[in-house]
């Protein structure tokens, strides 16, 4: 089985009450990991897409890093806007991860009977607010990070195993198809999880169905209520 969930913010090593934003997010992470086990089985998959931990090194990191090692299952995150503890070398990084946590930039891997693979993403030049001196270099380069995780992907897949597309970035904007999600559909993927909407109004105009042939699935953890949900699609 394979599942999902994303936005986690976790803070052990420097605590960030997250109820400061609504009393919806009291005691999350005792929330999530009670969900978590009731669902997760120890040869599961759980797929994490982005904000991780609000730490901004990675030993602080490694504290939120090994609690959710310690919660049953095999899982694959990607990096979301506050994760500042990862850096976009990931290579010194992965060594250093919990074992059961595998860390996907700009490429792919094998999952059981699926392909993963996933970027960061980044805000889109139809994003209100947009700034092209400061966005455009950042936008270009999750792009291009976005076609060589569907290359790997691809070489993987082989035409046989269905490809999952991890962002952490919406790749609708105002329900429109951004280039991110022009670039997944091209691919043939088969279904793609994101994250980092938190509002309700974003939550209710969120994309959650099938668009050109991608089951697209928005994952942040205060959307599912706390709790990982199986990947559409598939």
């Amino acid at each position: 089985m394979i599942w999902t969930i994303s936005d986690l913010h976790l803070s052990f090593a420097q605590p960030k009450p997250m109820d400061i934003f609504g009393p919806h997010w009291r005691e999350h992470p005792e929330r999530i990991a009670r969900s978590w086990r009731e669902r997760v089985a120890p040869d599961d998959w759980v797929l994490i897409a982005g904000d991780v931990s609000w730490a901004m090194k990675l030993k602080d990191a490694l504290v939120d890093l090994r609690w959710i090692d310690g919660l049953p299952g095999r899982k694959v995150i990607i990096r979301g806007n506050h994760d500042y503890w990862c850096s976009r070398r990931v290579n010194p990084i992965r060594p250093q991860l919990p074992p059961s946590i595998s860390l996907l930039s700009a490429d792919a891997m094998l999952i059981g009977e699926a392909v993963v693979c996933g970027t960061r993403g980044w805000t889109t030049p139809d994003t209100p607010g947009y700034a092209p001196a400061t966005d455009e270099q950042i936008y270009l380069r999750e792009l291009g990070m976005l076609d060589r995780s569907l290359e790997h992907a691809a070489r993987l897949a082989a035409g046989r195993l269905p490809i999952i597309v991890m962002l952490h970035y919406p790749p609708f904007i105002n329900r429109q198809p951004s280039e991110f999600a022009r670039r997944i559909a091209a691919a043939g993927a088969r279904a793609c999880i994101y994250g980092h909407l938190h509002r309700r109004q974003d939550h209710d105009h969120a994309v959650n169905e099938t668009v050109d042939g991608v089951s697209y699935q928005l994952t942040a953890c205060d959307y599912l209520g706390f709790g990982p949900v199986g990947v559409r699609g598939l």
